[in-house]
């Protein structure tokens, strides 16, 4: 078994396993999607946290040296554009799912 099936499999087992064990509908295609929309953001904002924490802590360390304040201006450009994809991708997602009714 591939890689991409397998990822497949425990993907669409984590989407569905949970509706099943608490006796709900059958999930639409529709709400797998929006879930899986919706952890995708969540993991996108832990990613973009991460990004601001490591960005501070390399002004921190950069004590004045003139590359390394350059590495940390790089990283702070990273972070404020991650933090833009983190919020468009956010509203995206309620705009898509507004537009089709879900």
């Amino acid at each position: 078994m591939n890689k991409k099936t397998l990822f497949l499999i425990l993907l669409l087992g984590v989407l569905v396993l949970p509706n099943t064990v608490f006796a709900q509908a059958i999930p639409t295609l529709q709400s797998m999607a929006k879930s899986a929309a919706i952890v995708a953001v969540q993991v996108v904002f832990f990613v973009v946290i991460i990004f601001w924490i490591v960005t501070a802590l390399l002004f921190l360390m950069a004590q004045g040296d003139p590359g390394k304040l350059n590495t940390a201006k790089m990283a702070l450009f990273t972070s404020i554009a991650g933090t833009i994809i983190y919020i468009i991708a956010e509203n995206a997602v309620d705009f898509v799912g507004n537009s089709f009714g879900i």
